[in-house]
């Protein structure tokens, strides 16, 4: 039988993190290439260090001479990221760093086994295995400790960007610990704030007296009691930041991504990726299937698991869980995902409208538990399946 009463811990990033960074650069070439052509192959990876941020990877477009026009908007593309981001420092700064593009056209090998041609339908961009998860913690239908350690980052950088706390610096990290009782979030046992500073005068505590009342407004009321623990800035001064500090990569918090370790993850990154890629559209398929079924009544809990092989259409394997919480059986929701959507690459694509410019604004606190947009940014967090589901099992 599962715990009832424990406390588990998820952390999250914010955007000026060093790999977030990159996350959005990435995203943000993705996004230009879809404006200029919806079917665009967009693989794009990031590297920010001191005074420098490299990318490289592959690209394919039907009109090559876009292509090589595209190509040269890519450092602009990036240091608007980073002005937008907000860095400004001596030794990062959006109008000062050194941008090197090292991307490529895409790979012929790779494009035979995902483009559609003859009496073969468009296969997948590659193998692996993706997770989708949902739950009734949150009205999000997401885990409470990813979800909160998100909404802290988010609201911090909201009063950072609109000039009310001018004194907090881009980057930083959260990290909750919450107490579940009867196998339900109640309270906050400990929380962990690291985030940069502008002004060197400011000590831990300083810190911790701009950014309390915001973590307490962010916190559902009760959750914070007299004995929990606060770590803010606990390790002193946290003045320089970002990839002047530590380096950044593309894909590196793909845990902070999804469900902050309280579900399991197919292991490939999604930023940089266009939509053939199922490491990230197959990935949104199975959280779209999994809050659906939540939402339906059908299970308080579902992990839902999905499988390809390169350049084959149609998924190796549907597997779902619902971890004892099912009012159906887990087979029976298997075949009714199966039945009500079509799960090929072009499927999953069509069914979510994912061939748009939609993707940079996922880089940063996390890409599900968000509202859907009317343009079709997280098509994905939508519940329109769910009587459909209903019917089918």
């Amino acid at each position: 039988m599962a715990r009832q009463n424990y406390i588990f811990t998820s952390e999250s990033v914010s955007e000026g993190h060093p790999d977030k960074v990159c996350d959005r650069i990435s995203d943000s070439v993705l996004d230009a290439f879809l404006t200029q052509e919806p079917e665009a192959r967009v693989a794009a990876e990031t590297f920010a260090t001191t005074n420098r941020v490299v990318i490289g990877g592959e690209v394919g477009l039907a009109n090559q001479a876009k292509l090589v026009e595209y190509m040269g908007k890519i450092e602009d593309i990036a240091r608007s990221c980073i002005r937008d981001i907000g860095y400004e420092q001596e030794k990062f700064h959006w109008n000062t760093c050194e941008i090197t593009n090292l991307l490529h056209e895409q790979s012929a090998h790779i494009a035979q086994g995902v483009d559609a041609s003859g009496e073969k339908d468009e296969g997948a961009g590659d193998q692996g295995i993706m997770f989708g998860y949902a739950c009734t913690e949150t009205e999000a239908l997401m885990p409470a400790p990813i979800q909160f350690a998100h909404a802290i980052l988010r609201r911090l950088a909201e009063v950072r960007k609109n000039g009310t706390e001018p004194t907090l610096g881009p980057d930083a990290k959260s990290q909750i610990s919450v107490t579940y009782r009867d196998g339900k979030p109640v309270g906050v046992s400990s929380i962990v704030l690291s985030t940069q500073h502008l002004d060197e005068r400011m000590t831990s505590q300083d810190v911790r007296a701009v950014v309390a009342p915001y973590i307490r407004e962010v916190l559902p009321e009760g959750w914070i009691l007299p004995d929990t623990e606060w770590h803010v800035n606990p390790t002193g001064k946290f003045v320089i930041g970002g990839p002047d500090g530590d380096a950044g990569l593309t894909g590196r918090k793909i845990i902070v991504d999804t469900y902050g370790g309280a579900a399991p993850h197919g292991g490939g990154a999604f930023s940089g990726k266009d939509p053939t890629k199922v490491d990230r559209s197959a990935a949104y398929a199975a959280r779209y299937l999994a809050k659906n079924v939540v939402a339906s009544g059908m299970a308080a809990r579902c992990t839902l698991q999905l499988s390809y092989a390169i350049g084959v259409s149609k998924p190796l394997s549907i597997y779902v869980d619902t971890h004892g919480t099912g009012q159906v059986e887990d087979a029976a929701i298997e075949r009714a995902v199966a039945q009500c959507m079509d799960l090929t690459p072009r499927g999953i694509r069509q069914h979510l409208s994912l061939n748009k410019p939609i993707y940079a604004r996922t880089a940063a606190y996390g890409h599900f538990g968000r509202a859907p947009e009317a343009d079709g940014g997280f098509s994905w967090e939508r519940t329109d399946l769910v009587e459909q589901l209903k019917k089918a099992v």
